[in-house]
């Protein structure tokens, strides 16, 4: 969320960011209403102040029948005045909330994601002397993804992993902690990218299930048709860990000398998906449920976008590693979420479909998540001011298998391991072959 008082300070800015994030808000009818709150806010604390100073007057603590008169008028004028403000606020409340955050100077301006802007690009399209298969085909003919079991079990979008899909799984995490975890591999890309900072991530399990109330704060309930509602508990399953590695700080105030703290959290997600139905609906890129390695920061104001860089770099070593082409995209104005400032994708090379596909992202937010958090940090000098937040991808594993599993098949259907996976495979496995 938005201060009122940058909102006031910046009207049009904000008026053309919400124009070029596709989202109809009325920003002057925010204002008026803002000018209205914090008129009857003036009025109230005036009454309240002629009252105070009637108690003062009264002799001897004991009013006159006049005072009581006059002071019984404040209160009925107070309660009228406290009720017309209790309705504004709750107005007031109702229009801030859709009010989008600012988006960074260079970010594209465009209306969807068809006017994204590549930024620089990994390797080639990996090229076969043979047709590839998708990885659905080779999934099946490996015994190591179904999606049929899971289908009468579970409904459609879900999936069974077994065997070396599940060692594969599991490496990426391995890699992935390893990598984030090592504070000399952050050095080397913190450096690249001008951060000053070569703090390692701290590993989180965090918590699948979050409240209604922490989602509104997140600014990630809606839209609540792509969610899964537990209506007897007023909570969701979380889409990402960052819906619970966001609040993790919740009305914390953070010394200066600990920032940044960087989480890599591992979860289970899940999404209905809505508006999907026919898109992606074969295989395992779009499902109900997923794993996925995400990372959080909170950091000084003036550092927030250097953190994104860093984290972005991150994103690139770990898929370089995995040496699988890929791109690196700008998201415009059009195609951003509502929290965001500034918003980097990485697409990876998929053989099967033979274009790029997201499969990672990187959401920088300033301080908008964090002001309905309440996550503050004190500064040298005492002052308090609200952290910037970062949360982005590190692996969503179906996605991520997709990827590995395309652009490492070979002519005889049998998938070569990554080499820097292979230290992480049981029975340093190299290669996913066909069983007799």
């Amino acid at each position: 969320m938005l201060d009122i008082k940058y909102i006031q300070e910046n009207k049009e800015k904000i008026k053309e960011a919400a124009k070029n994030k596709n989202i109809d808000v009325d920003i002057d009818l925010l204002l008026k209403i803002d000018e209205e709150k914090r008129g009857l806010q003036t009025k109230i604390d005036e009454l309240r102040a002629k009252r105070n100073e009637l108690a003062k007057s009264a002799k001897g603590g004991r009013p006159t029948d006049e005072q009581v008169k006059k002071g019984k008028k404040i209160k009925e004028e107070t309660v009228v005045f406290e009720a017309e403000l209790k309705n504004i606020k709750i107005n007031f409340n109702n229009l801030i909330i859709q009010v989008p955050n600012v988006i960074s100077d260079d970010t594209p301006i465009g209306k969807d994601e068809s006017e994204n802007k590549v930024i620089r690009k990994f390797g080639e399209p990996t090229k076969f002397d043979f047709k590839p298969k998708d990885h659905m085909q080779l999934g099946i003919f490996h015994g190591i993804i179904d999606t049929e079991k899971s289908a009468k079990i579970s409904g459609s979008r879900f999936n069974y992993l077994f065997g070396e899909a599940v060692m594969l799984q599991f490496a990426l995490i391995q890699f992935v902690i390893e990598t984030v975890t090592n504070q000399s591999i952050i050095k080397k890309l913190a450096d690249n990218v001008n951060n000053p900072f070569d703090k390692p991530f701290i590993p989180v399990i965090p918590p699948v299930i979050v409240k209604s109330e922490i989602m509104k704060k997140m600014d990630r309930f809606d839209p609540i048709e792509d969610r899964y509602y537990l209506k007897e508990d007023d909570s969701l399953l979380i889409g990402s860990a960052e819906h619970t590695l966001g609040p993790i700080h919740m009305d914390e105030i953070i010394n200066e000398k600990e920032l940044p703290i960087r989480y890599i959290g591992y979860s289970t997600a899940f999404r209905r998906e809505a508006g999907t139905y026919g898109k992606d609906a074969v295989g395992i890129l779009r499902r109900h449920q997923f794993d996925k390695a995400e990372m959080e920061s909170f950091i000084q104001p003036e550092y927030g976008q250097t953190e994104q860089d860093l984290i972005v770099a991150i994103q690139e070593y770990l898929v370089a590693k995995l040496n699988i082409p890929h791109q690196v995209v700008s998201i415009c104005s059009g195609d951003m979420g509502k929290p965001d400032y500034r918003q980097i994708d990485i697409e990876c090379w998929m053989p099967g479909q033979d274009k790029y596909r997201e499969t990672h992202t990187s959401d920088y937010m300033t301080n908008f998540q964090a002001r309905r958090l309440n996550i503050k940090y004190k500064k040298t000098d005492g002052k308090k001011e609200l952290v910037h937040m970062n949360d982005a991808t590190a692996f969503a594993i179906g996605r991520i298998l997709i990827a590995i599993i395309e652009n490492y098949q070979q002519k005889d259907g049998s998938i070569i391991i990554p080499k820097v996976l292979k230290k992480y495979m049981p029975r340093n496995i190299e290669k996913i072959s066909k069983k007799n």
